[in-house]
């Protein structure tokens, strides 16, 4: 089994908690669908924000989907001259089988532009997406704050 790197990014609505957390959730379960990832297969996901995006740490996300057993860790993006603003990202490492060619790298709202090679994806049903989401949530996860 090798390890392969699963790419993907999308754009937050505002630099509160609430939009960091629902986008990066929103990124983080169609990477799963779309590639069939189970948590057990994950060795570490790493996610980065564009310095404009500090209000909450975008791993939480992936806790509240019970990532619990997953090492992850986050960091800023270079601060790069005309970026993308509101940009998060994530890179997961995946133990898996499957060919590289046939990894599907999720690029969606305002990221979808960054590859546009790689943002063909099947339509999205957010209400749909968002229902799974919800059955998924576990509410154990919460930000810890001092």
């Amino acid at each position: 089994m090798l390890c392969r790197g699963v790419r993907g990014a999308t754009t937050a609505d505002d630099n509160t908690p609430e939009a960091i957390l629902t986008a990066t959730r929103q990124l983080l379960a169609l990477m799963v669908r779309l590639n069939g990832i189970e948590p057990d297969d994950v060795a570490s996901a790493i996610f980065t924000t564009t310095p404009d995006l500090n209000a909450e740490f975008p791993a939480l996300a992936a806790r509240q989907l019970g990532w619990f057993d997953v090492a992850l860790m986050c960091l800023h993006e270079l601060d790069v001259p005309g970026a993308l603003p509101r940009c998060i990202r994530i890179l997961l490492h995946w133990n898996t089988d499957k060919p590289a060619n046939q990894i599907v790298h999720v690029y969606i709202k305002g990221a979808a532009g960054l590859r546009p090679d790689r943002s063909q994806l099947p339509p999205v049903d957010w209400s749909e997406l968002e229902a799974w989401i919800a059955e998924h949530i576990n509410e154990l996860a919460k930000p810890i704050r001092k």
